[in-house]
């Protein structure tokens, strides 16, 4: 360096005052670091290379971050090439992003740190249409300079995971969205996706997947059953928004449905046959968590059935066994998504009504019902490679009408009715030995339950004691070996279903009590 040689040396863009306290600095080794003078002193540091001032700065600015100036931190380290800083500050500002977008710095952003913000996964933005808003707000504030970064902008915007109401009303209906073909392009592709479930697998990008931190709840929901007298339509949802603790009512079936067979396929949640009250049927409804919607373009069975195991194992539902109103069935019919449509697999080996099914180690269990006359304690496992049953260990009781799942690596069989009464009591499969265990039993006696895992923890739904239809639950804690009794819900339920839908991007409505709605027909 050609200062090393010079007597004199002139550093420019640096205050007196501020070179003095780090001439004193290099004496003493004390600084003193407030509002006054840090915008001042770190760039100085940075120019003369004092670490140790520069590592002073940030921290205490990284103490001073607030909503109302972060990003003004952020463009302030970026600036000065403080790295640690400038991490700080955009978590600060992803984390607490709600509260920044208020604040004066966001309308001042360049477009290339607002791309990075919204761009980042980790972004704790409690909604897509939160970013969408927020962009618009940018935008407007400068729109001659800023319309042209739209689309790009927008493309940054998660769109398929907003709800369907704010899509049509809000975002297509934005004047800068419908003057720009590529941004009109962007909401097409979003509304595919919502309209278009069973095609979601195949649509997945970087504009589907949810952000970090995630939000992630295990939804346990009941669907349909008998109460009162007659078959119902309506569906409850365990509410993960308040912990999982209460049921709240979401969009009802097309159908009265009891007896119906339930299971959970990519996150879509399927009710297949059941009985309205007056026919046994072999129509089915698809509900989507993500739009709050049932849709009945689902291809029918071949057989109507009530009383029906459903299960979803290899990226196919299985209907299994049931009745058709003349005769125990020991059909069992194979639904691809993709075909929209059911075929036939090798049949029972047993009839069966009142089956329930799990899926455990790679094969398709049948677990008790009734073949007419008695009802059943055999068991038999189906292998889709060689499509084939077989017969393995029989239960140590006859159920029919039971709930079963698979749970910390065991099948449970749960409650059912035996010849002469409803059973409380419990028993697990070990598949590597091929034996049942007993199980402490429920509190209740419960015939037609639903039997769910959600989290940790093994959930019985409804069902009927002998007296009276149920509208407690009871859940199973394998560390405590205990069941105890959980919140209630709204309908009572006999031979409802159940299934469990894994959402990683909660959905506004899931907090808009507007949407909670119950059949008219309960």
């Amino acid at each position: 360096m050609s200062e090393c040689y010079s007597k004199e040396i002139s550093i420019e863009n640096m205050e007196a005052t501020t070179l003095e306290v780090l001439l004193d600095f290099c004496y003493s080794g004390v600084i003193q670091i407030d509002d006054s003078n840090v915008q001042d002193i770190l760039p100085a540091a940075c120019l003369l290379q004092l670490h140790e001032v520069q590592t002073a700065c940030c921290e205490y600015l990284k103490k001073q971050l607030d909503p109302s100036n972060c990003l003004g931190i952020r463009a302030f380290a970026d600036t000065h090439s403080c790295k640690e800083l400038l991490s700080s500050a955009d978590e600060f500002a992803l984390k607490n992003f709600s509260s920044v977008i208020g604040k004066e710095e966001f309308l001042l952003l360049s477009v290339e740190s607002l791309t990075t913000i919204i761009k980042s996964d980790r972004l704790n933005a409690a909604s897509e249409e939160l970013v969408f808003s927020a962009l618009i707000k940018w935008i407007r504030h400068d729109i001659s300079a800023r319309k042209a970064h739209l689309s790009m902008l927008l493309s940054h915007v998660r769109l398929p995971l907003c709800t369907p109401k704010f899509l049509v009303s809000v975002v297509s209906e934005e004047i800068l969205v419908k003057s720009d073909p590529a941004s009109r392009d962007l909401v097409d592709e979003a509304k595919n996706y919502l309209l278009l479930p069973v095609e979601r697998p195949n649509m997945q990008g970087p504009r589907t997947k949810p952000r970090q931190p995630l939000q992630v709840a295990e939804m346990l929901y009941a669907v349909g059953g008998w109460c009162s007298g007659d078959a119902i339509a309506s569906i409850e949802r365990m509410d993960p928004i308040k912990g999982g603790t209460f049921w709240k009512c979401v969009a009802p079936m097309g159908k009265r449905r009891c007896g119906v067979g339930v299971a959970v396929l990519e996150n879509l949640l399927y009710a297949v046959g059941g009985h309205d009250g007056q026919s046994y049927l072999n129509s089915i409804e698809r509900y989507d968590p993500m739009t709050n919607q049932w849709s009945s373009d689902v291809a029918p069975t071949a057989t109507c059935r009530t009383s029906v195991g459903v299960a979803a194992f290899n990226g196919s539902l299985y209907a299994v066994g049931g009745q058709d109103g003349e005769s125990c069935l020991d059909v069992v019919e194979k639904y691809d998504p993709r075909k929209n449509e059911w075929t036939k697999v090798a049949s029972m080996g047993t009839r069966r009504l009142g089956v329930s099914v799990s899926v455990l180690n790679g094969c398709l269990y049948a677990l008790g019902g009734s073949n007419g006359p008695s009802p059943l304690n055999t068991v038999e496992r189906y292998d889709p490679r060689v499509d084939s049953w077989e017969e393995v260990r029989p239960m140590l009781t006859k159920r029919k009408h039971l709930g079963t799942a698979v749970y910390d690596g065991y099948m449970y069989a749960v409650g059912g009715r035996d010849a002469s009464t409803e059973l409380n009591t419990v028993e697990k499969y070990n598949a590597e030995r091929d034996e049942w265990q007993p199980v402490v039993a429920m509190s209740n006696r419960r015939s037609g339950v639903g039997v769910a895992v959600v989290g940790d923890k093994l959930y019985a739904v409804g069902g009927f004691d002998g007296q009276t239809y149920l509208k407690s639950v009871e859940v199973f804690d394998k560390e405590t070996n205990r069941w105890k009794m959980h919140s209630q819900m709204a309908y009572r339920r006999l031979g409802g279903g159940v299934g469990v839908v894994r959402m990683t991007d909660i959905p506004a409505y899931y907090e808009d009590s507007t949407m909670s709605r119950v059949s008219k027909r309960q």
